[in-house]
């Protein structure tokens, strides 16, 4: 079995239909050797993570239709990538609400570093995780992770590549006053 991530356009769903839509999707798919491990709920899309074989892709799409239409499919390995393509990748994922593909591409960048700057993207790779649990109807979870955030982040500069971490620290300090998470781009 392959693990992808399916992304299916979203016109209706908010995040508190996240169990809903899990339970709907893995009713449709029924009988297939397949198995939908969690949907994410964004403004534009609805990523099922998925465990397939990849010639029952394009199937499962197909059941999943009553949902919504396709938007992607990506098919999630592990790859070695270079820092800057990291850092790129992570940026346009947060910006896009991909914040699970976001944390894999940042995680890539992670394991390439060492010292205070390891921290510093532990910390970005938090943020995306947070809201990455939002999208699962886990708010709470999401937002008592900007914590950890916030810890990693510490007084890192305030410039990462082209990521503005004062910013990332300054939303996460806002969102945790107000117990919410509010979409902000990188």
């Amino acid at each position: 079995m392959e693990r992808y991530l399916i992304h299916i356009k979203n016109e209706k769903y908010v995040p508190v239909n996240s169990r809903e839509i899990l339970h709907r999707s893995r009713d449709l798919i029924s009988g297939m050797n397949a198995h939908v491990r969690l949907a994410r709920v964004a403004t534009t899309f609805i990523e099922f993570d998925v465990a397939i074989e990849t010639k029952d892709v394009q199937t499962l799409v197909k059941k999943l239709s009553p949902i919504g239409g396709l938007d992607n499919i990506r098919h999630v390995v592990e790859e070695e990538i270079e820092i800057d393509q990291g850092i790129k990748d992570g940026i346009f994922y947060f910006n896009a609400e991909r914040f699970w593909e976001c944390h894999e591409a940042f995680e890539g960048v992670w394991k390439q570093c060492f010292g205070r700057e390891k921290e510093l993207v532990q910390g970005i790779i938090l943020v995306a995780v947070a809201y990455a649990h939002a999208q699962e109807n886990e708010l709470s979870i999401g937002v008592a992770m900007l914590t950890r955030a916030l810890e990693k982040l510490g007084t890192s500069p305030s410039m990462y590549h082209s990521i503005d971490v004062e910013r990332i620290r300054k939303k996460s300090i806002e969102m945790q006053k107000i117990n919410d998470l509010v979409l902000f781009e990188i």
